[in-house]
């Protein structure tokens, strides 16, 4: 058992020092995730790696005392912020999409004094729809696609961490790309 797994079923028990422990040991790991989500977004975006691994552990290890904490090893952790990290993105975008947030407002470049639209808030969004669709038909392979673009593991790490096998990962992770594919073109994205 790695320290990480036994510093989580510490923090499954209800040590209150436990939390502490476990930052230092996965926090590189977790802006490794958080960099490589935030690659994918569009320039200019506010939220930093920092900002969304300190959000995202919060929400894995905060202290609240009704939300469940279970994790059976290190891969289920990662999962799990992985998930976290896309709601708070998903969360973000649909911030920006509100009418204080300036949702109406169309951004004018200096530079060429002509307005654009924020594509990549609408691909969010649109994305998880899709997902959410996606789970409601076959939530191993949703799973699987939220391991591989928001933790930005390799098939067969989100295998391990799903606990299937890497043949019957890549067979989902075909069918999930060409079911997210066609939701997405439905969507006209």
């Amino acid at each position: 058992m790695t320290d990480v797994t036994r510093i989580l079923n510490a923090i499954e028990q209800g040590d209150p020092s436990a939390s502490e422990k476990l930052l230092p040991l996965v926090y590189d790991e977790l802006r490794v995730l958080a960099r490589q989500r935030l690659s994918h977004e569009k320039p200019g975006q506010t939220l930093q790696a920092t900002a969304l691994v300190h959000e995202a552990y919060l929400r894995l290890v905060g202290n609240d005392k009704d939300q469940e904490r279970s994790w059976d090893n290190r891969g289920h952790f990662f999962a799990a912020a992985a998930e976290s990290m896309r709601r708070i993105l998903v969360d973000n975008a649909r911030r920006k999409m509100t009418q204080k947030h300036g949702q109406d407002y169309q951004r004018v470049d200096l530079q060429t004094d002509i307005a654009g639209t924020d594509p990549d808030i609408e691909k969010i969004l649109a994305v998880d729809e899709a997902l959410v669709q996606l789970a409601a038909e076959d939530e191993t392979a949703a799973e699987l696609v939220k391991l591989r673009f928001f933790a930005g593991l390799s098939i067969p790490e989100a295998a391990s961490a799903l606990g299937i096998s890497r043949t019957s990962a890549y067979q989902q992770w075909k069918f999930a790309r060409a079911w997210l594919q066609c939701a997405l073109e439905a969507e006209k994205i």
